[in-house]
């Protein structure tokens, strides 16, 4: 049985400003999930109803991948393409607590006693990560790029972003902070690039001191993770969610290296909505701030376009039928499937499935050319 509907995820428009729907042309959409939900339980044998998706722009992978199964540039190009009409409908992803404002004032203020500033971005999603104003508060000042969760990327992926940031002349590193994979190296790293400070002091008669790292980025990358890991105890407020830490705190590490934690710091609004989404997908903004429904929706899409992913793996995983190119379906699918109907616990099982590392090594970004 087939059944053809119009896929609202797309550029079309007739999309709703607030929500996303898949409208069928012959039947209900709500008859058609009860159908497919009643198939699956009564039997995993048979395959539930083929969903056919028509109109709109197309988001069907055309297998233009390599012999390794990833992406090639142009396919980058029109996945963010994609991305930008599927997020266009949806209500903006905005997050700013009270305390980063003034985290960001005292961050400001702090940055004059640092001798090397730490970046932390997530490796998903590097670019995305970035805060707009991080090279204007900087300046001149040495910086070290520490992309953190590098467990979670192929190693086409690490070294694709090693190549284009050494093209920039960035020093970039890459670690765990979860298993403390690259923090030595990093603290060696700092010590190294900061020890012209205390040269000069010696040259101007005074005692050496400490080097000072202030370690900054966006929220729930790992930068208190990655002090704990150096320290091998926790000094700081950790947690996999965003905003737990709330105050910028100095803590030392041995005689000659000083840490400063800062809480994450993120742009006041978020013009990038496409950069927005892959934050909500990779927990790197707070959850009040998306419907997980919508941002899980496109996940699926997501995952359906990526070779090495594709709907055969959200099939096997799931045990239901999908074509990829509408994830609101695919979600409300679930949801009966699994959930009884509750499209959020589904919705949070795709995420945290992704979180967690359960579809493999994904990257949501590529450098660009």
């Amino acid at each position: 049985m087939a059944l053809q509907l119009s896929s609202l995820w797309l550029h079309s428009p007739t999309i709703s400003v607030h929500s996303i729907d898949c409208r069928s042309k012959t039947k209900p959409i709500t008859a058609t999930l009860l159908s497919a939900a009643a198939s699956s339980s009564s039997s995993l044998a048979s395959s539930p109803p083929t969903i056919q998706i028509v109109g709109g722009k197309n988001s069907t992978w055309h297998g233009n991948s390599n012999s390794n199964g990833a992406f090639e540039e142009s396919d980058w190009v029109d996945l963010d393409a994609d991305l930008y009409y599927w997020t266009k409908p949806l209500r903006p992803v905005q997050w700013y607590p009270g305390h980063i404002a003034k985290t960001e004032k005292e961050l400001k203020e702090q940055l004059k006693l640092m001798d090397v500033v730490i970046e932390v971005r997530d490796a998903r999603i590097p670019l995305s990560t970035t805060h707009p104003q991080m090279d204007a508060w900087l300046g001149n000042r040495k910086r070290i790029l520490v992309l953190n969760r590098e467990d979670m990327i192929s190693t086409a992926d690490r070294n694709a972003w090693a190549t284009y940031f050494a093209k920039q002349g960035t020093k970039v590193l890459f670690s765990n902070g979860q298993l403390g994979m690259g923090t030595m190296k990093l603290s060696r790293l700092a010590k190294a690039m900061a020890a012209g400070v205390n040269v000069k002091r010696r040259a101007k008669g005074l005692l050496p001191r400490a080097v000072r790292a202030g370690i900054v980025g966006y929220p729930n990358v790992g930068k208190s993770s990655l002090i704990n890991r150096l320290l091998k105890r926790r000094m700081c407020p950790a947690a996999p969610r965003p905003g737990v830490t709330r105050v910028l705190k100095w803590v030392r590490f041995g005689k000659d290296l000083e840490f400063l934690d800062s809480p994450g710091i993120i742009p006041m609004r978020i013009s990038d909505q496409a950069a927005a989404i892959k934050l909500a997908i990779c927990d790197d903004i707070g959850e009040r701030s998306y419907d997980v429904t919508d941002v899980a929706a496109i996940l699926v899409q997501m995952l359906a376009k990526i070779p090495t992913v594709g709907t055969s793996a959200l099939r096997n995983r799931y045990k239901i039928d999908v074509d990829g190119n509408c994830g609101k379906i695919f979600v409300q699918k679930l949801a009966l499937h699994l959930f009884n109907g509750d499209a959020h616990q589904a919705s949070f099982r795709i995420l945290s499935d992704f979180r967690k590392g359960k579809f493999g090594w994904i990257s949501l970004e590529r450098p660009p050319r």
